[in-house]
């Protein structure tokens, strides 16, 4: 690729860049209540496909639209499939995860990627390595979503094989970190945010079903309208607005400063309980959002 065509990088996160962060997170959070009470109706994984699928859509028509080329040969190809099986495998670990264990543990460990990131990248993009005082905000920003999960971990009733659920979450935090790493560490770096995203849930439309069919979920079109407005919002912004949003912001500034704003997300997720499914505010939550907050303000120091 001409070098002319790579994306201008800046050093650090600007006004416009921590908005959509937050913004991004924000909604990443009401997606997990999303998510959990629409798969009483819809199964996890045919969920999963019905998102990804609608969104592939969604992207192809835009870049449609917006003349955006999807496949020409730039070299981005061997990056791009990797990349779509790294997020596949996230997804799959997370949802077949959540069968053997709680929701709150899984959380903590998927959100171990940001840690994936700043130790991996910098090896291959020098630019990318963290300071010191950069370190302590993100291991503060990790100590306090544990905090506000800690009542998930102390008074959860024993479960069997819920390791096995543990090591999912891990590995899917693994994959999420490695995704990134991929996205920055090879010719996606220099692709469109619309083409790097379209390698992604493309492949995923094509795993997530066979992933379900092998599970004998239960295939249906026939939901309610809240299943199918929840199915809509996690498709429309989910998968498509707010991941399109994710790799654009991936292309101009530094993934390892990025990474930090995603321990928003599971803390949202408990806001988001407490507003719209009456849940208490706790001691834990409060902690949690003001660690989380000194966390992403050192990290983000310039």
């Amino acid at each position: 690729m001409n070098v002319a065509s790579a994306p201008l990088r800046k050093s650090h996160l600007d006004t416009l860049a921590i908005t959509l962060l937050v913004l991004c997170c924000g909604f990443w959070g009401l997606q997990q209540i999303l998510i959990k009470a629409t798969v009483a109706e819809v199964p996890p994984l045919w969920q999963a496909s019905l998102r990804v699928a609608g969104a592939t859509l969604l992207l192809w028509l835009w870049c449609l639209a917006r003349g955006v080329p999807l496949f020409e040969r730039d070299g981005t190809l061997k990056g791009g499939l990797l990349a779509g099986l790294l997020f596949a495998g996230e997804f799959a670990f997370i949802y077949l995860g959540l069968q053997h264990t709680s929701a709150s543990r899984l959380t903590v460990f998927l959100y171990t990627s940001p840690f994936v990131v700043a130790l991996l990248l910098p090896r291959m993009v020098p630019g990318e390595s963290l300071r010191r005082v950069q370190w302590i905000g993100l291991v503060i920003a990790f100590a306090a979503v544990v905090v506000a999960f800690s009542e998930g971990f102390l008074h959860s009733s024993p479960v069997a094989g819920q390791w096995k659920g543990d090591a999912m979450g891990l590995a899917a935090g693994l994959l999420w970190g490695l995704t990134t790493l991929t996205i920055r560490s090879t010719m996606l770096a220099n692709a469109s945010a619309e083409k790097t995203l379209f390698y992604q849930v493309g492949v995923t439309a094509l795993v997530t079903p066979l992933l379900s069919l092998a599970l004998g979920e239960t295939w249906s079109l026939d939901y309610s309208a809240q299943a199918w407005g929840s199915l809509g919002l996690q498709t429309v912004v989910g998968a498509f607005a707010s991941y399109l949003t994710w790799m654009w912001l991936l292309r101009h500034y530094p993934a390892t400063q990025m990474s930090s704003f995603t321990f928003l997300t599971p803390v949202f997720a408990l806001v988001f309980g407490v507003v719209l499914l009456g849940e208490h505010l706790t001691l834990q939550l409060t902690l949690a959002l003001v660690g989380v907050a000194v966390g992403i303000v050192l990290v983000n120091r310039r």
